[in-house]
């Protein structure tokens, strides 16, 4: 059961130092839609006809045209933003894309310590995957299913969504879309990154008390 897998991974991890948490580069895979994704409706009326049936225009729907973003974070650093270009991600785009030039360049930097955590996403999984990790000699980490909650990295998608909302000009284009994803995840604090990485041992702690349910981070 997901729920008892939880239990067991956040006891194991409850008491990692900051150190070990350091050695963890954090990934996940996120769409951002050039529609709005915060299920809001958006209207426009006249002065003193608030919320007025007639005066309410649906502008954004979720969904629609967008993009497949990739990112990894870590103490003190992060990966570049990868974009995937159009169509779906198997286990040969994903090691093409992502293993190759991501994995393995952390994996050299850092040696033996680095610790890769990616989701149980199915290109993930592949045996291409699996042998290619190997074969470059990166350790991964075992990661409970169904387990977004505990990725630190799902508050930085989060604040990577609400910056593009806020910009003067919101991408209207998916050209638009991707410089402006590049743009802002640029200019994510490190320090945000790292206060969300050192939150782990309290997510576990929390997941613990939840008796492995989903947690409210």
């Amino acid at each position: 059961m997901p729920a008892h897998r939880r239990r067991l991974w956040s006891r194991e991890h409850r008491n990692w130092r900051d150190n070990e948490w350091g050695r963890v580069l954090f990934t996940d895979e996120s769409r951002f839609s050039l529609s709005s994704d915060s299920h809001r409706i958006l209207i426009w009326r006249e002065r003193g006809s608030r919320n007025h049936p007639s005066n309410i225009i649906e502008r954004d729907r979720y969904g629609g045209r967008g993009v497949l973003v990739w990112g990894g974070i870590m103490l003190g650093s992060r990966t570049d933003l990868h974009i995937f270009d159009a169509g779906s991600v198997n286990g040969t785009r994903y090691c093409n894309e992502i293993l190759l030039p991501y994995a393995r360049l952390f994996r050299g930097a850092m040696g033996l310590q680095f610790l890769f955590m990616d989701d149980n996403a199915p290109c993930h999984r592949t045996v291409a995957a699996e042998q290619l990790l190997e074969s470059e000699d990166i350790e991964c980490m075992d990661w409970p299913a169904r387990s977004p909650d505990l990725n630190p990295i799902e508050h930085v998608w989060d604040f990577l969504g609400r910056r593009l909302a806020s910009r003067t000009l919101p991408p209207v284009t998916i050209r638009e879309l991707r410089l402006a994803l590049q743009d802002e995840w640029t200019a994510i604090y490190q320090q945000l990154i790292d206060t969300l990485i050192l939150s782990m041992g309290r997510r576990c702690e929390t997941c613990l008390a939840f008796r492995g349910d989903h947690i409210p981070y």
